[in-house]
């Protein structure tokens, strides 16, 4: 006996309906650094590309995050609680400092 129109239909969107839903995107990650007593926090870190780091200021005094060579990092002057952020979509080593106090330093490493 063949099915008619309408059950072959039903049976087509209940098998549809059945099918495993493709897994959502992995939503960005997102890593943040603290600056606080004259340091960042963590000073080192290894994240994946598409990786948000954001650096927010707790100390008193004015910092920046500033790539040693080049860029990408180039903050303006954060004052307390100001924040900065930048995806990294490269891999590779980015060191980086304070150009008010050149003593503070921390380095992202981007791996895949």
């Amino acid at each position: 006996m063949k099915p008619d129109k309408k059950t072959g239909l039903a049976l087509t969107l209940l098998a549809a309906l059945a099918a495993p839903l493709p897994a959502p995107a992995a939503a960005p990650a997102q890593v943040t650094v603290s600056i606080a007593g004259f340091a960042y926090g963590p000073a080192g870190l290894t994240v994946r590309p598409g990786t948000e780091v954001t650096w927010i200021n707790h100390d008193q005094v004015p910092h920046t995050v500033t790539s040693r060579t080049g860029k990408p990092l180039a903050s303006p002057a954060l004052d307390t609680d100001d924040r900065y952020s930048h995806t990294f979509t490269q891999a590779g080593d980015f060191e980086y400092y304070c150009t008010v106090h050149p003593f503070m330093s921390g380095v992202v490493h981007v791996r895949q």
